[in-house]
């Protein structure tokens, strides 16, 4: 099927403009947070916020990110085996027609994985959207995780005259 087919109509409004939000508890963040593999990362870079596109893996209740050859990630890592700055890392999955699904936040330290059968295990792991070689792995030990989930609120009520 290609994309026009699977076009969802655009009449300039969503079908129900009512929406709930839930809070999601730290299990059922992390637990949808692994049903993706694209998020971002939030840092500072050179004092100033920066957000990346990163591929992920959600490993207990930390996230593995891949660092690529040739990104600056310099300001992400400190030493092999001590923690490393305070990052955020969100990720999200939102249908763009109702504006209903959900989005999670991990906030924690950083750790550069320096243990081979470790790095060597993510490594072999697909990446869907980037042609570069693995320079490393990032382990986020989540210290703060939130997320809510977006849905259809409450039908208004006609009122009976």
């Amino acid at each position: 099927m290609d994309h026009e087919t699977a076009r969802r109509p655009d009449h300039g409004h969503v079908p129900n403009p009512v929406r709930s939000t839930e809070q999601l508890d730290r299990s059922e963040a992390l637990r949808l947070l692994g049903t993706v593999s694209l998020g971002r990362i939030v840092f500072t870079h050179q004092a100033l916020p920066a957000i990346r596109p990163m591929s992920h893996v959600v490993d207990g209740e930390d996230v593995l990110v891949r660092l690529d050859e040739g990104a600056s990630h310099a300001s992400l890592v400190a030493t092999p085996g001590e923690p490393g700055i305070v990052l955020a890392y969100e990720a999200d999955e939102i249908d763009s027609y109702t504006h209903f699904g959900w989005s999670v936040v991990v906030v924690g330290y950083t750790e550069l994985i320096v243990k081979r059968d470790e790095a060597e295990r993510l490594a072999a792991l697909p990446d869907r959207w980037m042609d570069q070689p693995m320079a490393g792995v990032l382990r986020i030990r989540s210290e703060l995780v939130t997320g809510f989930r977006l849905g259809p609120g409450p039908r208004p009520t006609r009122s009976r005259r």
